[in-house]
């Protein structure tokens, strides 16, 4: 079973080593996207045992995992991991997220801060911007996860040949989602942890994220 772990990563040279460090010694293969960062992120990567793409300009979040998707689909992947690189996820939680996929034989498995374990996330994350998230998800993509925004997540070779990722900004997360439901692909939710070491994404991030599922329905 070829397990890909892909890792997007921008101006991440302050915390993705311990993420490195953290990986390297499990049985994935990793994989690194570095979209253009202006500081030493791609020279760090560059001294682990793994692969390193490297998008010429800056194409967001969501033109990195593609990138990556790719990548690991041409290696033979068999099961496609998305992690941070700012060291918000744990490692040893990714066996909890593959363990749907490898003994139940789902199709997707989603990563969520709103099952069993604790996050200890931001007031206004927590109570305000992501009740509002999920009920947009729900009404204008027919999304039914509990957490609407999680990069933590792992696809089948198949699903990831499925899901191909247009949107290249944050919202990817929604996108994918969608695409999961749309092509009636077996979807489960898993509990992870979620480590806040800044607030992140805040409301006018969300609105942006809104503004271009709203513009892409549109367009289609």
């Amino acid at each position: 079973m070829n397990i890909f772990v892909v890792i997007p990563a921008w101006n991440e040279a302050r915390k993705i080593r311990p993420v490195l460090e953290s990986l390297i010694s499990l049985p994935y293969k990793v994989v690194v996207v570095d979209d253009a960062s202006s500081d030493d992120t791609y020279k760090i990567v560059s001294e682990y045992p793994v692969a390193l793409l490297r998008h010429k300009v800056n194409r967001d979040q969501g033109a990195a995992l593609q990138t990556g998707n790719d990548y690991a689909l041409s290696k033979g992947a068999d099961v496609i991991v998305h992690f941070d690189a700012d060291g918000q996820f744990l490692s040893e939680e990714i066996d909890e997220v593959l363990a749907p996929i490898l003994d139940q034989d789902y199709d997707i498995v989603f990563g969520s801060r709103f099952l069993d374990k604790k996050s200890d996330m931001p007031w206004l994350k927590k109570n305000v911007i992501f009740p509002l998230a999920r009920i947009v998800n729900r009404v204008l993509l027919g999304i039914r996860l509990t957490d609407p925004q999680n990069g933590f997540r792992a696809m089948t070779r198949a699903s990831a040949k499925k899901i191909q990722i247009e949107h290249d900004g944050k919202a990817h997360c929604s996108e994918i989602a969608a695409k999961a439901f749309t092509y009636n692909l077996k979807v489960k939710e898993v509990p992870i942890t979620v480590i806040y070491h800044e607030f992140g994404q805040g409301f006018s991030g969300g609105l942006k994220i809104l503004k271009d599922l709203i513009f892409s329905k549109l367009i289609k």
